[in-house]
C-alpha cells in the first residue's frame, strides 16, 4: 500500500525492521559525532597502532566509516612539527650545580666579617629580586600570583627566606661541613610533615631513617651531657655551636615545610614568581630583624662588599638551577644529587678554611646523607610503581 504525499510528492519507502529512518543530522551534529567517535578510536589506540598498516588514512576501527574519524581536522599531525628534544641527565646536571653554587656561596660567607647573617640575607633578598623582576616581566606573570595560591606563595616565602637566615646564621657559629649536613636533613622531615598536611604514606622505613637523621644531628651537636664537657672539633665557644645547631634544625624543618607547600602548588605557579615572593618576603623579614636586633651596619672593606655580591649572584643561580631541575627531572633522582652539598661542603672546608671535620662530623653526615638518600630512593620507587600502574 502506497500512500501519497500530495502534487509531485514521492512516496515513502517503508522502514526497516519496524523502526522509521533517522532524520538527516546538521553539519554540526555530524562534526560532533565526528568527534565522539573519534574519542572512542583515541580508547583503543594501543591496539590499533599494532594491527594498521602503514600509510593508511584512518585508524582501524574507523576506517569502514563513511566519514572516519581520524581524518577530522583537529585529529590530523601538524606538519613540521618536532618531538621536543630532551637532553638525558640535565636535571642531575642542573642539580650539581646548583649544589656547588649554594657551597661556594657559603664559603663566601664564612669569608665575611663583622657583618650579620641578617643583612648577608638582606643583600641577597635584593640581588635576588633585582634579576627576578625582568624575568617576571617577560613572562608575563604578575607580581602576586593566581588568587587561590597567593596563601601558599606567601608561606612559601616566609618559611623559605627563614630557613635561609638561619642557615646563614648556622654558617657563621659553627663549622661550614656540620652545618650543611643538618641543614640536610630536610628530606626526612619533609616526608613526616607530607605525612601529617598531605596524608601521604609514611612507612616503618621513613620512621626509621628518621631515627637516623636524629642519631647523626646528635653526632654533630655533641651534647656535653652525652659526650662530655670537653668537646674538640667545634668553632668558638660551645654555646654558639649549639645555637647554629638549632638554627640549622630549624632551616632543615623550615625548609621541608617549603618543600610541602611547593608540593600542594603544584607546576601552576613560575618558577620566577616563586623566587620572587621568597625575595620579597625576605627582604622584609630582613629588615624587621636588623631594626629589632639593631645590627644594621655596612661592609668596611671593599672585599666583603665583594664577595656579597657574589652571595647574592650565586644564592640565585642555585635556586634557578634546582627549580629547574625539579620540573625536567623526578625528584628521587634530584635528592641523590643533592647530597654532593655535603661533599662540596667538605671539601671547601679543608682546602679553604683549614679546618679537618671531626671523626664524630663524619659519622653524623653519613647517618643524615644515607637518611636522606634512602628517603629519597624509597619516594622515587613508590612513584614509579604508581605511574606503571596508572599506564595499565
Amino acid at each position: 500500500m502506497v500512500r501519497h504525499l500530495g502534487s509531485g510528492g514521492a512516496a515513502a519507502p517503508p522502514p526497516v525492521g519496524g523502526r522509521e529512518p533517522a532524520p538527516p543530522r546538521s553539519e554540526e551534529e555530524e562534526v560532533a559525532g565526528g568527534a565522539g567517535q573519534h574519542r572512542q578510536c583515541q580508547a583503543g589506540a594501543t591496539e590499533a597502532a599494532g594491527t594498521q598498516e602503514p600509510g593508511g588514512d584512518g585508524c582501524s576501527c574507523c576506517s569502514a566509516s563513511s566519514r572516519p574519524c581520524c581524518r577530522l581536522p583537529w585529529a590530523r599531525k601538524t606538519p613540521g612539527t618536532k618531538k621536543k628534544f630532551t637532553c638525558p641527565g640535565l636535571g642531575l646536571f642542573y642539580t650539581l650545580l646548583s649544589a656547588f653554587l649554594f657551597s661556594v656561596a657559603s664559603l663566601f660567607l664564612k669569608k665575611i666579617e663583622d657583618v650579620h647573617s641578617v643583612e648577608i640575607s638582606a643583600f641577597r633578598c635584593v640581588f635576588q629580586m633585582t634579576f627576578v623582576l625582568p624575568g617576571l616581566i617577560y613572562y608575563k606573570t604578575g607580581f602576586l600570583g593566581p588568587k587561590g595560591k597567593r596563601v601558599f606563595l606567601f608561606f612559601r616565602g616566609f618559611l623559605g627566606s627563614g630557613a635561609m637566615i638561619l642557615l646563614y646564621y648556622a654558617f657563621q657559629v659553627m663549622p661550614l661541613a656540620d652545618a650543611t649536613v643538618i641543614t640536610f636533613s630536610s628530606p626526612v622531615f619533609t616526608s613526616l610533615l607530607a605525612w601529617i598536611f598531605l596524608k601521604e604514606k609514611y612507612s616503618l622505613w621513613d620512621l626509621l631513617f628518621t631515627l637516623f637523621t636524629i642519631t647523626g644531628v646528635v653526632l654533630i651537636a655533641r651534647p656535653p651531657f652525652l659526650f662530655g664537657s670537653s668537646i674538640s672539633g667545634i668553632e668558638g665557644s660551645y654555646t654558639n655551636h649549639l645555637k647554629g645547631t638549632i638554627a640549622a634544625i630549624i632551616s632543615a624543618v623550615s625548609t621541608a615545610l617549603t618543600f610541602v607547600i611547593l608540593r600542594k602548588m603544584g607546576k601552576s605557579v613560575h618558577y620566577f614568581l616563586s623566587i620572587w615572593y621568597y625575595a620579597v618576603i625576605g627582604l622584609i623579614e630582613c629588615i624587621v630583624a636588623l631594626f629589632v636586633i639593631d645590627e644594621w651596619t655596612l661592609p668596611y672593606c671593599g672585599t666583603d662588599r665583594f664577595l656579597l655580591i657574589l652571595i647574592g649572584l650565586l644564592g640565585l643561580g642555585g635556586q634557578i638551577f634546582i627549580t629547574k631541575a625539579l620540573q625536567i627531572e623526578k625528584a628521587g633522582p634530584v635528592a641523590i644529587m643533592k647530597t654532593m652539598d655535603v661533599v662540596f661542603a667538605f671539601i671547601l672546608q679543608i682546602l679553604f678554611l683549614n679546618h679537618l671535620p671531626t671523626w664524630w662530623t663524619v659519622g653524623g653526615a653519613l647517618c643524615v646523607v644515607a637518611s636522606s638518600s634512602g628517603t629519597a630512593i624509597r619516594k622515587w620507587q613508590h612513584n614509579s610503581k604508581k605511574a606503571k600502574e596508572n599506564e595499565i
